[in-house]
């Protein structure tokens, strides 16, 4: 799939073979929002426009814009690779959320080299 980024939302560019005219969506957002155009450039151009204009509605209306993404999120990994994480977490002096952003950072290629925060002198009921 490819896609573009503006303003931290990404959108889906899909091409309508019959006519060639290139359209997409919002992605990660509950709301709708479209764009579309006959070219890249143009395709590009809508989808900057498009976001802008969602951004302003959202505000005229007093609603707050979908946020595309919180930051945390649930990963249903199965309890022995739970386990493992947790104890090579442990292993490291860090915790199980340092342990995974360090894992997600090196496979997206936007590792931060950030210190991790220390465990000792704190009781972890949750592994």
């Amino acid at each position: 799939m490819n896609t573009i980024d503006y303003k931290f939302y990404t959108g889906a560019i899909e091409v309508d073979q019959e006519s060639g005219c290139l359209h997409g969506k919002v992605l990660f957002i509950n709301d709708l929002v479209t764009f579309q155009g006959a070219s890249f450039s143009e395709l590009m151009n809508d989808f900057q426009g498009a976001v802008d204009d969602y951004l302003a509605l959202c505000k005229k209306i007093g609603k707050q814009p979908d946020k595309p993404f919180s930051g945390t999120f649930n990963v249903r990994v199965g309890p022995e690779l739970h386990a493992a994480a947790a104890r090579a977490a442990l292993a490291t002096d860090s915790t199980l959320n340092d342990f995974v952003r360090r894992a997600i950072g090196r496979e997206t290629g936007l590792a931060k080299h950030r210190q991790s925060r220390r465990r000792s002198g704190r009781l972890h009921a949750h592994a």
